[in-house]
């Protein structure tokens, strides 16, 4: 079984194929492209929807056929299609969707729209032997939630953030601090070689249950940088108001995540999404889940950030479960994980 992925739930246009038959039927990535529109939004320091649409529209085609020529398949080998269904920018997801929809159409092949958050979820298993159940934490540019996984469609969302999502509270404070969009890679490469006890940042509601919140946090980073000297210029200042950030917010993900083990009993723990790649949190969260004999799994880093091959793999295990969508094409962009419940 060959499918096509398709994500275009913000600003990346990902297409993939997953063939069930590669690595001897364990199944892989044929195939996989991506256009990333950075470039694009960085001069408004954020994702501006209608570009993100128009672009999406304007590259689907292209990379389609760039794809088949990567794969070296016809279109006419392809078994099934899966898009991003939600949740997401509406514009964007109905790009990926009517293309999707109608491309399976025409190819006389099932289609089925996926939750963007469970293709994270599952993108982990593409590269490593994770069996579940696991707690996940999503942590991306808009989610971060810690989740019971049992099984495929089998979900309990055991905590979230209850305003702004950490890889938010990156892109904010590194337009704090002057830096290009998007904000994690930029902090993380200044923050090298930085003090992260320098400066004092609040961990917020690490004493109430598995929620998360990092609305103060911005406006803790926002004082920092109004209140010290030279933050805009001093190079050693800068480097370690970036460490001090990004500490904050690691700890707080890394704290959250060991409760969350400790709650479930549960000793493995998988982290998908953008912030996923981030490699203080990766270092931090293997030190820490050593000491509670806990392992971590994440996905490969050209999967941490969206793309069409969590889509696809999450799509091929839900039609293996004898799952498609209709004709009628209809995005979710507010879309609660729980209720893929199958």
């Amino acid at each position: 079984m060959k499918v096509l992925g398709l994500e275009t739930s913000c600003d990346e246009t990902g297409l993939a194929i997953y063939d069930s038959q590669m690595n001897d039927g364990k199944g892989g990535v044929l195939a996989q492209v991506l256009y990333s529109q950075i470039e694009l939004h960085a001069t408004y320091g954020g994702v501006v929807p209608e570009l993100a649409s128009r672009d999406h529209i304007r590259k689907l085609v292209p990379l389609f056929h760039d794809l088949l020529e990567q794969a070296n398949i016809s279109k006419h080998k392809i078994s099934a299609i899966a898009y991003t269904k939600g949740p997401g920018l509406i514009g964007a997801l109905m790009t990926g969707a009517l293309f999707g929809r109608t491309l399976a159409y025409g190819l006389g092949v099932p289609a089925i729209g996926v939750h963007h958050m469970e293709g994270h979820l599952l993108a982990p298993l593409l590269g490593d032997d994770v069996a579940f159940p696991f707690v996940c934490l999503l942590v991306s540019g808009g989610h971060t939630m810690l989740v019971r996984a049992d099984g495929v469609g089998q979900y309990e969302v055991l905590g979230e953030s209850i305003d702004d999502a950490a890889g938010e509270c990156f892109d904010k404070a590194a337009k704090m601090l002057n830096l290009p969009y998007p904000g994690g890679p930029n902090i993380a490469q200044l923050a090298v070689g930085g003090d992260k006890n320098a400066y004092e940042l609040p961990r917020p509601m690490l004493g109430k249950g598995l929620d998360f919140s990092f609305s103060g946090m911005k406006t803790a980073i926002h004082n920092v940088i109004k209140d010290t000297p030279n933050a805009d210029k001093d190079p050693v200042v800068r480097a370690n108001i970036a460490a001090s950030f990004e500490f904050a917010v690691v700890d707080t993900l890394v704290k959250k995540c060991i409760k969350a083990l400790k709650q479930t009993g549960l000793k493995r723990l998988v982290i998908a999404g953008g912030v996923s790649a981030n490699s203080e949190l990766r270092l931090n969260l293997e030190k820490q889940l050593a000491k509670i004999h806990a392992t971590v799994h994440y996905a490969p880093k050209e999967l941490c950030t969206d793309n069409g091959a969590m889509i696809a793999y999450a799509g091929y295990c839900r039609l293996q479960m004898g799952q498609s969508d209709g004709l009628s094409v209809s995005c979710v962009p507010r879309w609660d994980m729980q209720s893929l419940a199958v």
